[in-house]
This record gives C-alpha cells, sequence and structure tokens, in this order.
C-alpha cells in the first residue's frame, strides 16, 4: 500500500497542472494536508491505527467552518464575512480520525439548485463526461470522489444533495438521518432538512465516515442477508418519466435482489407524496427558512452578483405569510408518522434515484424551460425522503451508459442497518 503523503503529492499534482481551469475545489490546503498524511504514515509505521480514516484524503463541500477563513458557501456575498473562528465539529472529528483534509469542493450557491451549476466560481464538470452538470448542491463532492482527488467528500443534503451528485457521477452517496450528525459550523439551507453525510466509492467508506461524523467509534460494517429482506419498490408518481435505460437497470437491479431471495412488493404512497406536495405547494420548507436566512440581504438589497437561480425564488419565498410556514410544518409531523408506520412491514424501499441522465451544461444554459424541467426531475425522488425525515443511500447503478443510481430508503434513525443492506446489494450489483 503506498503512503498517505505519495498518494498525496500525487493528486496535488494532478490538481496543480490545471490550476488555471480549476472548478472542483474552490480552496486547497496541501501545507496542511501534508502535515496530516505525513504523521498517518508515522502511525503506520510505529503500528498505530486511529481508525478507517488515518491517512484517507478527504475533502469538505465549503459550507462547513474552517477556522481563520470565511466560509463562502458558494457564493461571493459570503466573502466579506468575518472569518470563522474554530473548525466545525465534523471538521474536528474528521481531523482527530486522523483524515487528510485535501481542500474545501465548490457547491451551487447557497446549495439552492441540484444542477450543479455555480455562475461565480464555475461549475466542476461531471466526472463521467465533463460536458454535463456534475449535480449539486454538493457538486465539487461528487466530482472530486468520482475522478479520484478524493477518497471521501463530505456533502449536505437537505433535498437530495448528496444523492443528486452521487447519482450522476457513479459514487455512492448516504444522507443520514436528520439531526443524527451535528449542523454546528455547516452553512444552512434549512433547519428543519439539512443533514450532512459522506460520498465515497464504497459503502464501507461512507459507514465508517458516518460512524466519525456522527461522534461514534467506527465498527466494521457486517452486510446483512439479503434472503427474506423485505423490499418495497413505490411505483407511481416517483416513477413516471423515467428514462428508458434508467427503467430498465432498475429493474433488472430488483430482479437480482428477488433472485437473492428479497421479497419485493409494490407500495402505494402516491397519496402520501400528494399530501407533501400539498403542504408545501405555498412554499418550501428549504425555501421558506432559506429565505429566513438570507433575510437581510433580500431586503436591502445587493450590488454583489447573486445567481438569479437562487436569488429569485427566496425572494419569492420571503413573501410566504408565516401561518403557511407552521400549518406546513405542523402538516409534516403527520406525514412523517404515517410513512413511518406503512415503512414498519418493510426492511426498505427501493427506486431510482434520478429519473434521468446528467444533462449537458450548455443545454440547461441556453434554455430556461429545460433547466427548470431538469431541476424539477433531478429533486423529485430524493427530496421526498428528507420531507418525510429517512435516512437514504445512492448505490451505482449497472446497465446504463452514463452514471444513474438506485436508491435504497431505510426508516427514520435505522441508519445502521440500511447501511448493512446497502453493503450486501452494492457487492450483489458489482457482481
Amino acid at each position: 500500500m503506498s503512503s498517505a503523503r505519495d498518494r498525496l503529492e500525487a493528486v496535488l499534482s494532478r490538481l496543480a497542472e490545471r490550476a488555471a481551469g480549476e472548478k472542483v475545489f474552490t480552496k486547497l490546503y496541501p501545507d496542511v494536508a501534508r502535515a496530516a498524511a505525513d504523521a498517518a504514515d508515522a502511525r503506520r509505521k510505529a503500528g498505530i491505527q486511529l481508525g478507517p480514516l488515518d491517512g484517507e484524503i478527504v475533502s469538505i463541500k465549503d459550507l462547513l467552518d474552517v477556522g481563520g477563513e470565511p466560509t463562502l458557501a458558494g457564493s461571493l456575498l459570503r466573502r466579506t464575512v468575518a472569518p470563522a473562528q474554530k473548525d466545525a465539529p465534523v471538521v474536528q472529528r474528521l481531523r482527530q480520525a486522523g483524515a487528510v483534509i485535501i481542500g474545501k469542493t465548490n457547491m451551487t450557491e447557497f446549495a439552492f439548485t441540484a444542477l450543479g451549476l455555480n455562475p461565480h466560481y464555475g461549475t466542476p464538470g461531471n466526472g463521467a463526461d465533463a460536458r454535463r452538470v456534475p449535480g449539486g448542491s454538493s457538486s465539487g463532492a461528487g466530482v472530486s470522489v468520482a475522478e479520484g482527488s478524493s477518497a471521501i467528500s463530505i456533502g449536505s443534503d437537505t433535498g437530495g444533495s448528496i444523492r443528486i451528485p452521487a447519482a450522476l457521477n457513479g459514487v455512492v452517496g448516504f444522507k443520514p438521518t436528520a439531526r443524527r450528525v451535528p449542523l454546528d459550523g455547516a452553512f444552512p439551507l434549512s433547519f428543519a432538512l439539512d443533514s450532512l453525510g459522506p460520498l465515497a466509492r464504497s459503502v464501507a467508506d461512507c459507514a465508517a465516515t458516518d460512524a466519525i461524523l456522527a461522534g461514534e467509534v467506527p465498527e466494521p460494517l457486517v452486510p446483512a442477508r439479503l434472503d427474506g429482506l423485505r423490499v418495497g419498490v413505490p411505483r407511481g408518481h416517483l416513477f413516471s418519466d423515467t428514462e428508458e435505460p434508467i427503467a430498465r437497470a432498475f429493474e433488472d437491479a430488483v430482479r437480482r435482489l428477488e433472485r437473492s431471495g428479497a421479497r419485493l412488493f409494490d407500495l402505494a404512497i402516491d397519496d402520501l407524496v400528494d399530501a407533501m406536495n400539498e403542504a408545501t405547494q405555498y412554499g418550501s420548507i428549504a425555501g421558506m427558512e432559506g429565505a429566513a436566512i438570507h433575510a437581510d440581504w433580500l431586503k436591502a438589497g445587493t450590488d454583489v452578483p447573486v445567481d438569479p437561480h437562487v436569488s429569485v425564488p427566496l425572494a419569492r419565498y420571503a413573501q410566504a405569510p408565516v401561518p403557511v410556514y407552521i400549518r406546513t410544518m405542523r402538516s409534516r409531523l403527520g406525514h412523517i408518522a404515517e410513512m413511518d408506520r406503512r415503512l414498519t412491514d418493510f426492511d426498505l424501499l427501493a427506486l431510482p434515484t434520478v429519473p434521468v441522465a446528467a444533462p449537458l451544461i450548455d443545454a440547461v444554459m441556453a434554455d430556461p424551460k429545460f433547466n427548470d424541467r431538469m431541476e424539477g426531475l433531478l429533486l423529485r425522488n430524493t427530496e421526498v425522503f428528507n420531507y418525510f425525515d429517512q435516512c437514504a443511500i445512492s448505490l451505482p447503478m449497472p446497465g446504463t451508459v452514463l452514471p444513474s443510481g438506485l436508491m435504497l430508503v431505510g426508516r427514520n434513525g435505522h441508519d445502521r442497518r440500511l447501511l448493512a443492506i446497502a453493503a450486501s446489494v452494492e457487492a450483489l450489483l458489482k457482481a
């Protein structure tokens, strides 16, 4: 096995060659990373290991605080804010686990929007085809893992911002149950929906990282038995407008599950998706809470450019009356309870992470209607499970030319169970 320092230098060399056009990272920490890599190598020679992340190259989304510098969150507005006084708790935990933090990854402005475009810091090209969108909002995270400039990247997920770039770039992305991982020191989009989680090349790496982020001792992941697994397939709204290659790949994936002894059941949740859409028809939770977070500059105006895909909807959500927000949040509580009740007889849900492959960057930038349609389709399946407060993971799904994802969804708080199942499904899909 090569040393941590050698692996780091290989990545830094690749990044130096493209420095003038760098769009995946917004900030690199070469000196700090070298010191961390050298420390990991010294521990290894001494027969000491801090855990599964010791010496691994990790990047963090540019909404996490690093002490001594402003947290940009993909925006020019944040360039003049006061520097963070200390690292976010998740960053501290990564350092304590021996992770080699190489830098901060690019993102959509304020973690708003799903395509992965950023007019200020550039749009990272998709890891499979640089002409295509990377998915957002954790755009740089998805590309960095796909291209190998990070072994693991930490993203955030409010409506799909980990799972969408994971699916479109062909990597694993895990969204834990909200509040499992502390959000302190992470620039917020939605107090109710935000969660922090990993993107990586394997379920095992995601599971180890999740444990560290949650403040747990990482234990070896024991894959769950697939024989007798009860899998709900929520056919209906969440399967409409799915591109044919993705639909075929999904059916092949669940047939493999069935041949391995899992039992598949069609599960009707369209009424709950309708209830979610009705509850949020006057304003999404992320939109209304985001508008509150950004109320000052929305009200006063700003001379600093803001992505209109961010500023226009936030300004609209800022007009939502307070009773609308309160009713929405109260309705959500009942919807969460009902969804959880329906899942009591199932081990997980399975569906495509996104119904479409990554569109071309030029195509979405040239046609506002196509942009809006793609934005809606990319968010449609993932955002449901933020609203219903569940954990979910996207696995690379074989059988499509462009990367696609298989999403597995677990009940609230059943994160480690979902990861154990995902490890078995991952092995099955690779067989």
